[in-house]
This record gives C-alpha cells, sequence and structure tokens, in this order.
C-alpha cells in the first residue's frame, strides 16, 4: 500500500472482475488503489476484510465478506484496539472507520467475481485459499521476521496450520506484513516456532527469553514484535 506500516492488500482478478483482500487503511493509498483498479478496468465485486478492517472508505458501497470472528476483532476485539492505536499515531492520514459486514462467512468455499476462494477461520479472523492460483493469504509468516505468538499454545494451532499447507503443497503464501513465500519458508517458520516454545520452557522470566530469542535469530527482523 506504500503507507507508513507498509500493509500489503491483494487483489485477485479474473477477466476485469476481481476481489480485494484486507483494506488499506491510510487515505493518500485508498485514493492510490482506488485509482488504480479504475486505470486497470477492474470491477470490484467484494472485500474479504480478515485481520485488517479500517478504512471503510474504500470502494464505499462494495460487498464486506468476513466470518463472525473477524467482525468481532475488527469491531471490538484486538483489531480495533490496534486502528485505535494507529488512529492516535497518524491522526488524519489514518482512515479509523471500520465497515460493516454485509455477507457473514463459515469455513469452506465461496464464489467472489468468478473466483472461488475456501475459508479457513481461526479464532481471531480468517486466512484464504485461492486454489486457481496454489496460494493461500494469512496474517502473518515471515520466515526470517518475528511476528505475534501469544505463548506456547498458539505457536502450536499456528504450527497446526502451517502443516497443513506443507500437506496441502500450497505453492505460494501471501500476508500482509512481508514478501510472497513459499513452502520451504513455511518450513522455516515452523522450526522457528517449535524453538521458540523451547526457549520458552527454559527460561525463568520474561527478560531471559526476549534475550535467548534474539540470540538465536540476531538477523530476524520485527524486534518490536
Amino acid at each position: 500500500t506504500n503507507d507508513p506500516i507498509d500493509d500489503e492488500v491483494f487483489v485477485v482478478e479474473r477477466g476485469g472482475r476481481g476481489l480485494v483482500i484486507e483494506y488499506p487503511s491510510f487515505f493518500e493509498n485508498i485514493e492510490e488503489l482506488t485509482r488504480y483498479l479504475a486505470d486497470a478496468g477492474v470491477e470490484v465485486e467484494g472485500i474479504l476484510a480478515a485481520y485488517h478492517m479500517a478504512g471503510a472508505s474504500f470502494l464505499p458501497g462494495t460487498p464486506v465478506y468476513a466470518t463472525a470472528s473477524a467482525d468481532a476483532y475488527g469491531h471490538e476485539g484486538g483489531g480495533r484496539a490496534l486502528i485505535d492505536g494507529f488512529a492516535a499515531a497518524f491522526g488524519d492520514a489514518f482512515d479509523c472507520s471500520v465497515p460493516a459486514v454485509t455477507n457473514v462467512l463459515g469455513a469452506g468455499s465461496v464464489e467472489i467475481a468468478g473466483i472461488t476462494v475456501n475459508v479457513l477461520p481461526n479464532d481471531e479472523a480468517f486466512d484464504v485459499e485461492i486454489p486457481a492460483l496454489g496460494a493461500v493469504y494469512t496474517h502473518m509468516l515471515g520466515h526470517d521476521c518475528h511476528s505475534i505468538v501469544a505463548g506456547a499454545g498458539h505457536a502450536d494451532a499456528i504450527i497446526e496450520q502451517l502443516e497443513g499447507y506443507l500437506a496441502d503443497g500450497v505453492d505460494l503464501v501471501l500476508t500482509s506484513h512481508y514478501t510472497p513465500e513459499d513452502l520451504k519458508d513455511v518450513q522455516a517458520k515452523i522450526d522457528y516456532l517449535e524453538d521458540l516454545k523451547a526457549i520458552a520452557a527454559r527460561s525463568a522470566d520474561a527478560a531471559a527469553f526476549k534475550a535467548a530469542v534474539e540470540g538465536a535469530y540476531p538477523a530476524y527482523a520485527g524486534q518490536n514484535y
């Protein structure tokens, strides 16, 4: 999106019909993406709002698809807390408005703009498989980047999810916080998460844990996580 927090938004297009995965949330970039879509002749027929719901001024009136968990996450959960934090940090440049979900999704396939996607719900929101591309969209991967891991149980849930990608032979992993990745990167993340659990198990406190992780992964980005 070329915005101050380097988020990524994906447009999946077939024959001039398109769907968008995630919202751009800064006004300048909303204008930029809207202009790009018009110039490219892509008619967006739906927006999949998973982890990033700020930016309701983007393509108003377009159907908004989300699971019930994502709806709650964006309107009053952890996603809402992040939106409020960004609004305080970036002020008028940031579109803190959250769209109303028009189409509530469950697990399974749905067709939008002639494109079949598989919805994979989780506790926070949902991931999106795009079978025609051999691709999956998830919030975070980053084979050499720290990410949000809220304890050993969460690590196990992420590992289970990533092992599913390996089993399915997904060729392309898209995230809103990193460059496109592939199965070797998925395996690297699984190895990292297993190591993270082991480091946590032998650490006496948060400071010791952080120091050990930094020592084991000195070149990793995402130190804020």
